[in-house]
């Protein structure tokens, strides 16, 4: 199987090369991805658990899902095939803002993103598929803001970086269901 590639991008988000993935972490370098925080009508944030068997992580709690665009997909068909392939379903999202974070871990890799954050609304159960998502739970934000401050062992480093980052942006985000 030929390791999937990661698009290395300038701090204007500019393409300048590809990378397979795992070498893009170890060597830290700048790459496109995306966080997607899907919401339901009560407000609740969509969070999975990854999975026992992820390369980094494991078992620790983050947004709905992330991951990196391929060459020539924009942003909003990586989210929605990564949240298919993650939560197994589909909705419409739509693109917030974006930023760079760097988040080093103990195994050597450093995730250097730059991510494109989408938001979706979801009313239903996911139908989570095993190999990438252990559980998943809705939680307020607020209720997620007071857990990450309780234990911020159990959440991906990323996560926490992107919520605190986006916490008022996401907050006050009104989707455009009609989109």
């Amino acid at each position: 199987m030929i390791e999937e590639q990661v698009i290395l991008v300038d701090e204007q988000d500019n393409q300048i090369g590809l990378m397979p993935k795992m070498e893009a972490h170890e060597k830290a370098l700048l790459h496109r991805a995306f966080s997607v925080f899907i919401f339901n009508d009560k407000n609740e944030l969509m969070l999975q658990q990854r999975a026992a068997s992820k390369y980094h992580s494991p078992l620790l709690w983050t947004n709905t899902c992330c991951s990196h665009q391929r060459e020539g997909e924009s942003n909003i068909e990586a989210g929605k095939r990564r949240l298919q392939e993650e939560m197994g379903f589909s909705c419409e999202l739509e693109e917030v803002f974006s930023f760079i974070y760097k988040a080093p871990f103990n195994n050597g890799l450093t995730e250097h993103e730059f991510d494109h954050v989408m938001i979706g609304s979801f009313n239903d159960n996911p139908n989570i598929h095993k190999e990438e998502v252990e559980a998943y739970k809705w939680m307020t934000l607020e209720e997620v803001k007071n857990d990450i401050e309780k234990q911020p062992e159990i959440y991906t480093a990323w996560f926490k970086i992107i919520f605190k980052k986006s916490y008022d942006k996401i907050a006050n985000f009104k989707f455009n269901k009609n989109a």
